[in-house]
C-alpha cells in the first residue's frame, strides 16, 4: 500500500464524481463488462457496499436497506454519506471487521479507507463506461494502488476462502508509468511465466476485468512469455 496516498479525501472525491453522474446517465443503459448489470443495478450496488462497509468497520451487522426501486441520486448519496460519517467517526486505527483474517494487524478501519476508495474508483470507471466516457483525471500512483490491492490483499483471500486456487504460474505486472512492478500469485519456488507491461490503469482495468489483455487493442500494454498463463489468471476468481 502507498502509504502517501490519502485515501479517505480520495474516496469522498470519487464518490462526489459519482454522485454527479448518476442523474445524467441512463439507469437502464447496459454496463459493459459487467455481465447483465445495468446502471441501476450498478448505482444500488455500490450504494449497498457503502452501507455494508460502514457496518463493516463499525463491527455492527448493517440494517438491510429493501429491495428498492430507489431514487438512485437519493439513495446513492444517503450510503455514501453513511460511509464517510462512519470513518471520519472511527478512529482509523481502531480494530474492525475486514475482508482480512481477524487476527491480522491490518484489520482496523483504515482498511476500509483503501478499500471503498478502490471499489469506487472501479465503479466510476463503470459508470463512465455506460455512457461512453473514462476516468481520465486519476494519477498513476492511485491506479497502481488498486493493482497493489489485488495483488496484496483481494486475489489472496480468494485463494484462503477457496473460491480459485493458488496459480500454478505466477504472472510479472509492471506498471511503467508508476515505476512499480508486482508477482500476482508470488510463489518462492516458482518464477513468473509471463510479464505484463502497461500503465497502471490498464493493468488495475485487466486485472479487475474491465479491459481484456490484448496488445493490439490496448495502447501501451504489452505481454512477454507464456500468454496461457495470463489467460489462466485472468480465467480464475481474482476478484470476487
Amino acid at each position: 500500500m502507498d502509504d502517501a496516498i490519502d485515501h479517505r479525501a480520495l474516496l469522498g472525491r470519487f464518490q462526489s464524481a459519482f454522485l454527479a453522474d448518476v442523474p445524467g446517465t441512463d439507469p437502464r443503459a447496459p454496463v459493459p463488462a459487467c455481465g447483465r448489470w445495468r446502471v441501476r443495478n450498478l448505482v444500488e450496488h455500490l450504494g449497498r457496499i457503502h452501507h455494508w462497509a460502514a457496518g463493516q468497520a463499525r463491527r455492527r451487522q448493517e440494517t438491510p436497506l429493501g429491495r428498492g426501486p430507489f431514487d438512485l441520486p437519493a439513495f446513492y448519496a444517503e450510503q455514501a454519506a453513511e460511509l464517510r460519517a462512519a470513518l471520519d467517526e472511527l478512529d482509523p486505527d481502531a480494530r474492525a471487521w475486514t475482508l482480512l483474517p481477524t487476527d491480522d494487524p491490518r484489520s482496523t478501519v483504515r482498511f476500509w479507507h483503501r478499500r471503498q476508495t478502490h471499489e469506487t474508483l472501479v465503479h466510476l470507471h463503470d459508470l463512465r463506461a455506460a455512457s461512453g466516457r473514462t476516468v481520465g483525471d486519476v494519477p498513476p500512483t492511485v491506479w497502481a494502488d488498486t493493482v497493489d490491492e489485488v495483488v496484496t490483499v483481494v486475489q489472496p483471500r480468494q485463494v484462503r476462502l477457496g473460491r480459485m486456487t493458488a496459480l500454478e504460474r505466477p504472472v510479472a505486472l509492471v506498471a511503467d508509468d508508476a515505476a512499480t512492478s508486482w508477482v500476482l500469485g508470488a510463489r518462492d519456488d516458482v518464477l513468473p511465466a509471463v510479464r505484463v507491461t502497461a500503465p497502471a490503469r490498464t493493468l488495475a482495468l485487466v486485472l479487475w476485468r474491465r479491459v481484456a489483455p490484448d496488445p493490439d487493442a490496448v495502447d501501451g500494454l504489452t505481454v512477454e512469455g507464456d500468454v496461457s498463463a495470463l489467460d489462466a489468471a485472468l480465467g480464475a476468481r481474482l476478484t470476487p
